[in-house]
């Protein structure tokens, strides 16, 4: 017996990890299959080889495409390579430790903030302000930070792991992660736009059955994954746009409704701050240089 008590669960959830790697040749399959099917197969030629009204019209689906592919590429890598926010060592409570080094102050306050302009109803785990420390980090946990099994470390305000980007969303990178989905889900609504009416055209010209197989397979393959990721990324996007507006994660969106008496009934949200709403949503979550003036 004494041998299972030893067996540390969590380790097996680092091989996750190794499916994330995975993820990210998977994207870069999709975007090249995407990239062929749009410039190569369908748009370019037009450009290239159109009357005026087709080259006007390549030119602007071509401009839009390769705009949306960097702003979401970009995204993409920020959300891979930006550290989700890490606890700083041998971090305290304020109310244990009054003189704490003020760059640790600095670090949480700046990640958290202290959300001043929309505080969530309770923190995670039901433990208020209360201190709490995590065992296997052996160091101190600040309000709405929870342990990531997978990357084996404590992260501030943790969303999730994403083993689409091989890393947590928190604090630091959630933004990022946001612009991601905004950014993924307009270049699919543009891909398969732009690639139905080279779908329906080879069903109903026989003239166009003489590209090739592999042609063919990119177009149908490219058009079927785009509107499949464009109809699951509006209902992510509704649900992320539903936690930022209420100041939650999606960690404490299923602790509250975990909870045995039921999630809360009170509204995280005063039912007259919608303006409120829109600055999470814009100002802080996005980064956009928005201010808003609010009276509630």
């Amino acid at each position: 017996m004494e041998c299972f008590r030893r067996v540390n669960p969590f380790r097996a959830c680092a091989g996750l990890r190794v499916l994330g790697y995975l993820m990210l040749a998977l994207v870069a399959a999709i975007v090249a299959v995407s990239y062929y099917a749009v410039v190569v197969y369908a748009w370019g030629p037009l450009l290239l080889g159109g009357g005026g009204g087709s080259v006007a019209a390549a030119a602007i689906v071509l401009a839009a495409f390769h705009l949306l592919l960097i702003m979401m590429l970009w995204c993409y890598l920020m959300v891979v390579f930006t550290d989700p926010g890490a606890v700083p060592e041998n971090w305290r409570h304020a109310a244990e430790e009054d003189d704490m080094d003020e760059s640790n102050t600095r670090t949480i306050s700046n990640d958290v903030a202290t959300d001043i302009v929309n505080p969530p109803l309770f923190t995670s785990e039901g433990q208020g302000n209360a201190s709490r420390y995590c065992s296997r980090c052996q160091n101190g946990k600040p309000p709405r930070c929870h342990h990531c099994s997978i990357c084996d470390r404590c992260v501030l305000k943790m969303d999730h792991h994403c083993v689409w980007v091989v890393n947590c969303v928190g604090a630091r990178n959630y933004k990022y992660f946001l612009l991601f989905l905004v950014y993924t889900f307009l270049e699919t609504v543009l891909d398969t736009l732009v690639l139905l009416p080279s779908f329906i055209t080879f069903f109903r010209d026989e003239s166009r059955r003489s590209s090739s197989a592999s042609d063919v397979a990119i177009l149908f393959l490219a058009f079927v994954l785009n509107l499949a990721f464009a109809l699951s990324l509006l209902i992510f996007i509704g649900m992320h746009t539903s936690l930022v507006a209420s100041n939650t994660t999606s960690i404490e969106n299923y602790i509250y409704h975990s909870l045995p008496e039921g999630p809360p009934s009170v509204q995280i949200i005063p039912h007259s701050s919608f303006a409120l709403v829109l600055h999470n949503l814009f100002f802080r979550s996005l980064g956009l240089l928005v201010k808003l003036t609010t009276t509630v």
